[in-house]
């Protein structure tokens, strides 16, 4: 029984090693609306009590012009105003210090009050949606220190076509990115490693929603509370299905 509890336990512990880095956010559509999606995989947490913790929502029109796009709460879930038509939205969000002490446990707090905190640091979101598809390349959003970029010649319309995205951070390609080709159908897939320029091409995943993820970790910016500064950003889009 003691065995078994025990592998219970370093089960449990493992499942919760990646849980504060591996939850993100980005846009999909909710009752007809585009909503802001807090959560991983299928799980969709409530994010109106997050939003707080939101440091920038906006959207730029098709010719890149910043244009305004305001959050409408209703119960858990927060809809986008279009009303402005932004042919791209952005938001960033400040998640906040956490670690994870010896036992497993995550704590919203620094490493300087979890004594023995195993794992600790900031953790900032980011979210790129193309409410409006490129017919090619665009342009790196404003604001985003990491972010995924579409910079192939194309864009796909249909399920299994090629993509060309670039990982940016802080403006720059960042060689040897990772990046997941879907964090909601497909969360647990190996990522694909991108090259020295941090681009990657693959095989769109969904004649529907896609949500694209990349990860990186830098120094920390306030190293007495935190190891690292933990960035993850998703490049959201939908492909439209046949007619009915």
């Amino acid at each position: 029984m003691k065995a078994t509890q025990r592998l219970l336990a370093a089960a449990l512990a493992a499942s919760l090693c990646g849980l504060a880095q591996a939850h993100g956010i980005w846009f999909a559509q909710r009752a007809g609306s585009l909503a802001l999606v807090y959560g991983d995989g299928g799980e969709d947490l409530d994010v109106v009590k997050r939003l707080p913790k939101l440091t920038a929502v906006g959207g730029l029109d098709a010719s890149g012009k910043p244009v305004a796009a305001p959050l409408l709460t209703e119960g858990r879930m927060a809809f986008v105003d279009l009303a402005h038509k932004p042919a791209v939205l952005t938001a960033a969000m400040n998640n906040g210090l956490w670690s994870r002490d010896a036992a497993g446990k995550w704590h919203g707090k620094g490493q300087d009050e979890v004594p023995d905190a195993a794992v600790s640091g900031r953790y900032l979101k980011y979210a790129t949606h193309l409410v409006a598809l490129p017919a090619g390349a665009l342009a790196p959003a404003p604001g985003l220190a990491l972010q995924i970029v579409p910079v192939g010649a194309t864009f796909p319309r249909h399920k299994d076509e090629p993509l060309t995205v670039q990982v940016l951070f802080e403006g720059k390609p960042l060689p040897r990115a990772r990046v997941w080709r879907d964090v909601v159908t497909d969360p647990d897939a190996d990522a694909l490693v991108c090259d020295a320029e941090g681009r990657v091409t693959l095989p769109v995943r969904n004649q529907g929603l896609n949500v694209l993820k990349a990860e990186h970790e830098s120094a920390p910016v306030d190293g007495h509370k935190a190891r690292m500064t933990h960035h993850l950003a998703t490049l959201s889009f939908i492909l439209e299905h046949a007619p009915e």
